[in-house]
């Protein structure tokens, strides 16, 4: 395993607003990260920092050995949490502008994942349901060998049958050599694929620790400890 982001006392502000607070964390690779907090916690700013969409006010950041920039941004895969595939567009169309955007794009994977998430290539995309919207966002994003792959609330609104294709998705297509950084404050549906957790509260680091040994030491579910510590967020 090796370090492919590292952040040293990092914070963020917007005006006057605290988004992030003396940060520290190291991802390694092999591993999915799930970073967890109620809404407004700094989920999306610490994702948007790593994939060089904000740049932090202060504190240092790596990602895979470099500061955030142009030459890390074709390292980082990012799904957000906004729409990004055009609606005029079909499937099958979506897929080949992403082909032409990304060198690290697999066409042959993405045709697959279009099969397993039960997505038609000659459908347009304004005529997708929220939830077939949101696999093939994901389908595109975990589609490119990118060394990180982070999924911005990637189960938010989604019916029972699109979580669980997507979490399926995840399981089979991750990476060994990559990290994977999932966000997201529906902590139950998660929380089984995750190797390690952060709890980010008010931009604050609460908690982190491997999922397993969290379990243990506290003989409770992440779920339940979410809940404990977030009770009067």
């Amino acid at each position: 395993m090796s370090i492919l982001i590292n952040c040293i006392n990092l914070n963020k502000k917007y005006m006057n607003k605290v988004a992030l607070e003396e940060i520290t964390l190291k991802f390694e690779s092999g591993k999915i990260y799930g970073v967890l907090g109620p809404n407004g916690s700094g989920k999306t700013t610490l994702m948007k920092i790593i994939a060089d969409l904000h740049k932090q006010s202060s504190g240092e950041i790596t990602v895979c050995g470099n500061k955030p920039s142009h030459e890390t941004r074709s390292k980082v895969a990012y799904m957000p949490t906004e729409n990004f595939v055009y609606g005029w567009m079909k499937v099958k169309d979506s897929l080949a502008f992403y082909n032409d955007m990304y060198a690290d794009f697999d066409m042959n994977k993405a045709l697959d994942l279009m099969t397993f998430m039960e997505l038609d290539l000659n459908q347009k995309v304004s005529s997708l349901s929220t939830g077939q919207r949101a696999r093939l966002k994901i389908s595109l994003t975990i589609c490119r060998d990118a060394e990180v792959i982070m999924l911005d609330e990637p189960l938010n609104g989604l019916d029972p049958i699109s979580r669980t294709k997507i979490k399926e998705c995840i399981i089979e297509q991750f990476d060994e050599n990559s990290v994977m950084i999932v966000s997201t404050h529906l902590v139950t549906e998660i929380e089984q694929i995750l190797d390690e957790v952060i709890f980010l509260g008010n931009g604050r680091l609460v908690l982190q620790g491997r999922a397993e040994d969290l379990r243990f030491e506290r003989g409770k579910s992440i779920e339940d400890i979410y809940r404990e510590v977030f009770a009067h967020a």
